[in-house]
């Protein structure tokens, strides 16, 4: 039950709640969460522990596919029969998108756009002010449907001892087939300084990684007039035993002179996420996409000229609208040929709102989008075999996280190879040079 504590006699009853945040999606959404929570408990709430009763609970969603939005849903049903009791708060990319949606769901209290969601605070303490005087709040609908223009910092670490730091928000690309412009705004982002004073503070509390985040990170600069490798070069700058990853960016973005200086920069792990998304310049037009499959082969052969051990991350959608079985077929030569060690899949969904639901291209049935999922699936796990068994008996430095199954503990090489050792906590969080041994 929540704990009322007397402010003063000129305002209402503090009460003290037990809050449980639930996240779904990308990088971006579990630092968002962090920032969200770090506000609520600097208040004096508390977060529910595993099983514990809370008395809000916050669902942060993600809808970058129909699977998502399944998801969302999913989870929605699952924390309301897990905490019948809970004021439920829905937010996030599919709050943003879907709130009529959404307000129709059994069990949802209320439903807060991406803006909203950073003001949560100001919302509980509405909460707190209803509660303290013996009376519920209407069950209502903050409608989300407005412009995100407003960037909200945010750094997260996980339980795996990453830090998840938010450089940029939002993005200007509109391609055919994608809602996050909708989702999440305009491209926008802080000063490099804004950036490098939260870096400082998480090294400063322990973090041994940093995972730059965003959704459209190598337009970093739009909204300050500065650029991306000054932000890089700010970072690297630092003092300390850490490393940094760059999460993903754009192949049009990500420069010869950005691979250069991560090739040689003292913090930066040599560890790339590119999407491609086809390997056909036919489907890449239509996607919109602002590059071509050849500039793509060059970034990636740039890459492995400078860091021949760097580990490549490649995102690939399938079955979008125009593509043939000659695009198909072009595409998984084009993929099969590149020097990449996994691939991220994505099954095309239509999505209301985009420029290709208005395309009269050829419709690829949904079995055969999920015969080509599969191909794809079965590409990468070949080749990230084949990376790991090319790495065998090279050395490394692995970060140990915290997670604990079976008796071992884990962590990832520089090159985001995954290696385990039997667990000793006081490796948790901390660098070891290693021999990366055979795959089994």
């Amino acid at each position: 039950m929540p704990v009322s504590v007397s402010l003063s006699e000129d305002s209402h009853q503090f009460i003290i709640m037990k809050i449980a945040f639930t996240t779904l999606g990308c990088k971006l959404n579990f630092a968002e969460s962090s920032a969200i929570a770090k506000a609520l408990i600097a208040r004096g709430h508390e977060r529910a522990k595993q099983g514990e009763q809370a008395d809000i609970c916050i669902i942060n969603t993600c809808s970058v596919t129909d699977t998502a939005d399944h998801k969302d849903r999913q989870m929605i049903h699952r924390i309301r029969r897990q905490h019948p009791h809970a004021v439920l708060i829905v937010t996030g990319c599919y709050a943003q998108l879907k709130s009529d949606e959404i307000a129709h769901i059994e069990g949802v209290d209320y439903v807060l756009g991406q803006d909203e969601k950073f003001h949560l605070e100001e919302f509980v303490n509405k909460l707190e002010a209803s509660r303290s005087q013996d009376h519920e709040l209407a069950k209502i609908r903050i409608s989300p449907i407005r412009e995100v223009d407003d960037f909200h910092g945010a750094y997260s670490k996980d339980d795996r001892t990453r830090c998840f730091l938010k450089v940029q928000d939002g993005c200007n690309y509109f391609c055919s087939y994608c809602t996050i412009p909708m989702a999440r705004g305009k491209s926008r982002n802080p000063s490099i300084a804004f950036v490098v004073q939260q870096a400082q503070e998480a090294i400063d509390g322990g973090a041994k990684e940093l995972i730059l985040s965003g959704v459209n990170i190598g337009d970093f600069g739009r909204s300050t007039h500065e650029h991306f490798i000054d932000l890089l070069r700010a970072l690297d700058a630092l003092a300390g035993d850490f490393r940094v990853r760059i999460s993903s960016c754009e192949p049009n973005l990500l420069s010869d002179e950005i691979i250069d200086f991560v090739a040689h920069s003292r913090h930066f792990a040599p560890h790339f996420h590119i999407p491609l998304q086809s390997g056909s310049n036919t489907v890449l037009k239509i996607m919109g996409r602002r590059y071509t499959r050849e500039l793509f082969a060059e970034r990636v052969t740039h890459i492995k000229t400078v860091m021949p051990h760097a580990f490549i991350g490649v995102d690939c959608m399938v079955g979008v609208r125009g593509e043939t079985a000659d695009c198909w077929a072009e595409y998984v030569a084009f993929i099969e040929s590149l020097p990449v060690s996994q691939l991220h899949v994505f099954t095309y969904s239509e999505r209301a709102n985009t420029r290709m639901l208005e395309m009269d291209l050829e419709i690829v049935p949904l079995k055969e989008r999920e015969r080509r999922s599969k191909q794809l699936h079965e590409i990468s796990a070949r080749k990230t075999d084949a990376f790991y068994r090319e790495h065998a008996g090279y050395e490394a430095v692995v970060l140990w996280e915290s997670n604990k199954k079976d008796g071992l503990m884990y962590g990832f090489t520089e090159n985001y190879i995954k290696v385990s050792c039997p667990y000793d906590k006081s490796k948790v969080n901390t660098f070891e040079h290693i021999i990366v041994p055979h795959p089994c």
